[in-house]
């Protein structure tokens, strides 16, 4: 047996999440995104502990992460939108600046796996992720595309095994 495939082997099953939305247009009934993250999270059986839309804003953005870890059911935050490049994204920044430590192979993978299916506009994506406070953190576009492929692709095959490796010894 591989060694990321015995690490897995000894994965929790269910994580608790905090999802959020980031945006400044959408409501609970338009966000198409969040309600895919949800889904996703709830039919690969994790538990959802939070969900909430918050305004593009830097301090706002920061203020709903800092709550959601305080959660101590949450162990995984998964955000969407404000990664792109116009004047009002700012998660990306937001985010970052959070970060302890950096997971720069979810961006690199993301947009990768962006530039299969769309082409160059993938280069414009902000994606990121890493560690907050014992926590992981996923910021993904808005897109429900977007949404889906991180989700599809990168969060949902490793979000078990990456909290075993945040919680061992």
């Amino acid at each position: 047996m591989t060694a990321h495939v015995e690490h897995k082997s000894h994965a929790p099953t269910r994580v608790g999440c905090a999802v959020m939305t980031c945006s400044d247009t959408r409501t609970p009934e338009t966000d198409t995104s969040g309600q895919t993250i949800i889904r996703l999270l709830k039919d690969a059986g994790h538990a959802v502990v939070s969900y909430q839309l918050v305004k593009d804003e830097p301090k706002k953005i920061k203020a709903a992460v800092k709550k959601a870890v305080k959660n101590t059911r949450v162990q995984a935050v998964i955000i969407n939108g404000g990664t792109g490049i116009a004047t009002r994204d700012s998660t990306f920044e937001a985010v970052d600046g959070m970060l302890e430590k950096r997971l720069d192979g979810f961006g690199e993978v993301f947009r990768y796996l962006t530039y299969q299916e769309i082409g160059s506009p993938a280069i414009m994506t902000r994606a990121t992720a890493g560690t907050y406070k014992g926590r992981i953190l996923f910021s993904t576009p808005g897109s429900e595309n977007a949404v889906r492929l991180a989700m599809d692709k990168l969060i949902l095959p490793e979000l078990g095994h990456i909290i075993r490796e945040l919680t061992k010894d």
